[in-house]
């Protein structure tokens, strides 16, 4: 595991006061009410690694069909996967998961989980899954970067004030 030779300054605000500001309207939690289960990010996993099926995604991600049901209905109406018919030749018609754009974009934040696990929640053999690019063979990396393209540390981020802030008691 790498070691910390320089920790992380926190994240520069002049949010100073946070207690004057409220935390319910946060993007963070917000998030977190889509897909703050394991077996909801792991679901999301297994979309990603091409999985379609209702007993593929329990089987998979090892959990119940009722788990699976809740959470595959939680993330379809989140609108992070659509549920398209399918049929095999001989076969009744049955649903299938696919991803929607809103689920593609969640992407980068399942690979930064992963990296991070990668890192530090790893086997002592390795990681069990990489990921490269296709076309150069390279490992995919997630990366923090400004509108210019700048990779930018923690210490280098300023938090400010947005649109959607709401004062606290208000």
């Amino acid at each position: 595991m790498p070691e910390a030779s320089d920790p992380a300054a926190p994240l520069g605000s002049p949010l100073a006061d946070r207690d004057a500001w409220s935390t319910a309207n946060c993007s963070v939690g917000r998030a977190l009410d889509v897909v703050g289960t394991r077996s909801a990010v792991l679901l999301m996993r297994e979309a990603y690694y091409g999985t379609r099926r209702f007993d593929d995604f329990a089987r998979r991600v090892g959990v119940s069909e009722p788990v699976a049901a809740a959470r595959l209905k939680e993330l379809v109406d989140a609108g992070l996967l659509v549920r398209r018919p399918y049929r095999e030749p001989g076969a009744r018609s049955r649903m299938e998961y696919r991803l929607t754009i809103k689920g593609k974009d969640l992407l980068p934040a399942i690979i930064a989980l992963m990296q991070w696990g990668d890192t530090y929640a790893t086997d002592p053999a390795g990681p069990p899954v990489e990921l490269r690019h296709r076309d150069c063979g390279e490992s995919v990396r997630a990366e923090v970067r400004c509108g210019d393209g700048h990779q930018v540390a923690a210490r280098d981020i300023v938090v400010s004030v947005g649109p959607g802030a709401r004062r606290a008691g208000g």
